[in-house]
């Protein structure tokens, strides 16, 4: 017999920046980046592409775009800018998707240059996927506009596309080149996308860190009447958190454990069922509270903690359960969830739960009986009387 073996290792680097006004010719930020890679052997370009909420909220972004560009001159801008429906619609449809792929092809963009995305995490996705398929990996830059994206999405490894109705169904582990948090896209989010990716910050925090979850708890006033330094604050702790497990044993999760991954099973699901309806960090608002409630049913946490977590999500002003959202049966929708989340896992069911705020522990099997229990109680203090529903 013969055999032939290898082994290397590549070793993924970037970083994430904070600042204010990333457009503005005065903030070198960006164009100090992009002259960091020295001269290429071609000319490095750099398409974006704009969600289509961020430029109707900030009507000169185009503008100002442009202007910089025009200031600043380390890469070539390719004039025309896209623009891409936000939110789900734009994992949903591939037709976005193709757009940039044939920019690609249209402007001549090759591994020198970047593909830099504006907007929430559904175009990040989106973008990055893009950016990973075309000539097998396109220098991406992300600038993630919404609280959700910054402290989560947008500073991960992951890209992709929702196909055969699931979530990120088509997809790549591929970090980006650079990514820049601009606190001024915040200002213009609605209360309910302000509010939104908090939902992410408490995950983090009941699965990593009690100081923290005690931080959130203390100041859920100063988050809510959309105090800047208290958000800030948060998104850079659970962008921290988050950076530091990606860092971990699994980065590209070979495994079968989303260890950051509490409420989700049921978000994800949720998300669905309610033809996107209802926002990710809302439906992860939910999982949250379900699975903190059967983590105590369970007996791996005390209804104290179970209480503290359904208290600070309420007074965030989450909604803490749903109609499509009840375990009526074992055929229920939402527990078709639970098989479709063991499927993207690639292998067994792994569920995380609390054995205290701040720990995490993964589990193997749900009791369906257990779940339906937690969703009776949190529908009794959400006010919903009645839990039939029909898909």
């Amino acid at each position: 017999m013969k055999q032939l073996s290898q082994s290397f290792t590549i070793k993924f680097e970037y970083q994430v920046y904070f600042t204010a006004g990333i457009f503005n010719t005065t903030n070198p930020l960006l164009n100090d980046f992009l002259s960091g890679f020295g001269k290429a052997a071609s000319l490095r370009k750099i398409f974006f592409v704009v969600d289509k909420g961020v430029s109707d909220t900030h009507p000169h972004l185009i503008a100002d775009i442009k202007h910089y560009f025009s200031y600043h001159s380390a890469v070539k801008l390719i004039p025309d800018i896209l623009i891409v429906p936000g939110g789900e619609d734009v994992k949903n449809d591939i037709d976005h998707l193709n757009s940039v792929i044939e920019a690609v092809n249209t402007y001549g963009i090759d591994r020198h240059s970047y593909i830099a995305a504006i907007g929430g995490g559904s175009v990040l996705d989106m973008v990055g996927y893009a950016a990973t398929i075309a000539h097998r990996g396109i220098k991406h830059i992300r600038i993630p506009t919404t609280v959700l994206s910054q402290n989560d999405s947008g500073i991960g490894v992951k890209n992709g596309i929702n196909f055969f109705n699931k979530k990120n169904f088509l997809g790549t582990f591929a970090p980006p080149s650079v990514v820049f948090n601009d606190e001024q896209f915040l200002t213009t989010l609605s209360d309910r996308d302000w509010r939104s990716g908090i939902s992410e910050a408490i995950k983090v925090a009941l699965l990593k860190d009690a100081a923290f979850f005690e931080w959130i708890e203390e100041n859920t006033t100063a988050l809510v009447k959309r105090d800047m330094a208290a958000m800030n604050h948060l998104i850079w702790r659970c962008a921290q958190l988050h950076m530091e497990h990606i860092a971990g044993a699994d980065p590209f999760e070979n495994g079968s454990s989303r260890p950051l991954d509490f409420g989700h099973w049921s978000a994800h699901k949720l998300e669905y069922l309610s033809n996107f309806e209802i926002r990710h960090g809302e439906a992860v608002a939910m999982g949250i509270a379900l699975d903190t409630v059967y983590s105590n049913l369970s007996g791996r946490i005390s209804t104290i903690e179970s209480d503290r977590v359904i208290q600070t999500l309420q007074n965030i002003g989450f909604e803490i359960a749903h109609p499509l959202l009840q375990v009526d049966e074992a055929n229920s929708p939402i527990i078709a969830g639970l098989e479709e989340f063991r499927e993207h896992l690639g292998g067994q069911l792994t569920i995380m739960l609390l054995n205290a705020i701040g720990r995490g522990e993964e589990v193997h099997e749900i009791d369906i009986n257990l779940l339906q229990r937690a969703g009776r109680q949190l529908a009794e203090l959400q006010g919903i009387h009645s839990v039939k529903h029909t898909v």
